[in-house]
């Protein structure tokens, strides 16, 4: 039997943001999308600076936080993309599952197209809604959305319970109109708990600097926290 190795990029061990109670969050390395607001660049190279793993040691290191999850906490794996690791996550997830730990994938949906048995696997999926059409889709990500499709397909008939997220950007989709069709979208997916409208950040803004990348969104301001408790409201 061959031996699995993941490629990460960083961990952390008490996220309180990516998903329910308090999580150990590992952050995969790779992905195929190049989002306009993505504050992870690094993380893009799938053999870009990463700390290889095998299964077994990253979860006897997550292991020394399990009394930390309480009821609710958990791991989630995210990234990057975790789906350009299937066999790693595979592995790690049925480890977690022998050791009663919850378990989400934060994810854009994109990878390598086969996702039974990982989703078999997971407990909970944040699903990354980038946008709802076709032209914003390949716009804002530089890719069609057919795998992002083939994903939610395979989602649907899974018993997992799913998140929703979407990045609002100032002037590229905090309008009413996308909030009315990320709706009508969201209806399309089944064992939806919640939605959530993230605030565009400049955060990661320096990391185009360091790494001499063109920022795509150069000249766009934060989300205002205001407009979008509007939207939240219109969402609701």
């Amino acid at each position: 039997m061959k031996k699995v190795y993941g490629n990460v990029n960083s961990v952390e061990s008490m996220g309180l943001v990516d998903g329910p109670g308090i999580r150990f969050v590992v952050f995969m390395q790779g992905c195929f999308l190049r989002c306009a607001y993505c504050h992870n660049p690094e993380t893009w190279n799938l053999n870009g600076t990463a700390e290889k793993y095998t299964p077994e040691k990253l979860v006897n290191k997550i292991l020394r936080y399990k009394n930390y999850f309480g009821s609710d906490g958990g791991v989630t794996f995210s990234g990057g993309e975790p789906l350009l690791q299937p066999e790693f996550l595979i592995e790690c997830l049925k480890l977690l599952k022998k050791n009663g730990i919850h378990t989400a994938l934060d994810t854009s949906g994109v990878g390598y197209g086969e996702y039974n048995e990982i989703l078999d696997l997971v407990d909970l999926v944040i699903l990354d809604v980038k946008a709802c059409d076709e032209t914003a889709y390949k716009n804002l990500t530089g890719l069609p959305m057919t795998k992002f499709n083939k994903f939610v397909e395979v989602l649907n008939t899974k018993p997992c319970k799913v998140w929703i997220r979407q990045v609002i950007v100032p002037n590229l989709n905090d309008t009413k109109e996308n909030i009315k069709n990320l709706k009508k979208f969201v209806k399309n997916i089944k064992n939806v708990k919640k939605i959530e409208l993230l605030p565009y950040k400049t955060m990661g803004v320096h990391k185009y600097e360091e790494l001499k990348i063109p920022y795509k969104l150069a000249t766009v301001p934060e989300m205002d926290e205001e407009k979008l408790s509007k939207l939240e409201k219109y969402l609701k």
